[in-house]
């Protein structure tokens, strides 16, 4: 079963990047993942603090705000799509995940429709 895992930075450090995760040890993780043969897809994002917001109210008119202003403190900072047999491995995998260590992994199933 596919489980999507989001990224949530608690905070951005000085270069937008998240805070309490160093370089090698998202390589490492990237490396454990695809090594696991349950990578499907994923992306780390530019910096947590580029974001554009797009809103579009029941007339149809847009509002565009800069910045990553949400309801949440969180920033979200990338996405691993994996394909593991159950929740409980996908949990798993996302407590291992360097993002889950000051800030937190959301893990949802992939909808499968059929196709």
């Amino acid at each position: 079963m596919k489980y999507l895992m989001l990224i949530m930075a608690g905070a951005a450090d000085e270069n937008g990047g998240a805070a309490g995760c160093t370089v090698e040890d998202w390589v490492a993780y990237d490396e454990e993942v695809k090594g696991a043969g349950i990578f499907v897809s994923g992306e780390s994002l530019a910096d947590l603090v580029t974001a554009t917001t797009v809103r579009v109210d029941r007339d149809g008119r847009r509002t565009v705000t800069d910045g990553p202003f949400a309801e949440s403190r969180e920033l979200l900072g990338g996405f691993y799509v994996i394909d593991v047999p159950d929740l409980d491995a996908a949990l798993d995998w996302a407590a291992r995940c360097p993002g889950s260590r000051d800030g937190a992994v959301v893990v949802r199933p992939v909808a499968d429709f059929g196709g």
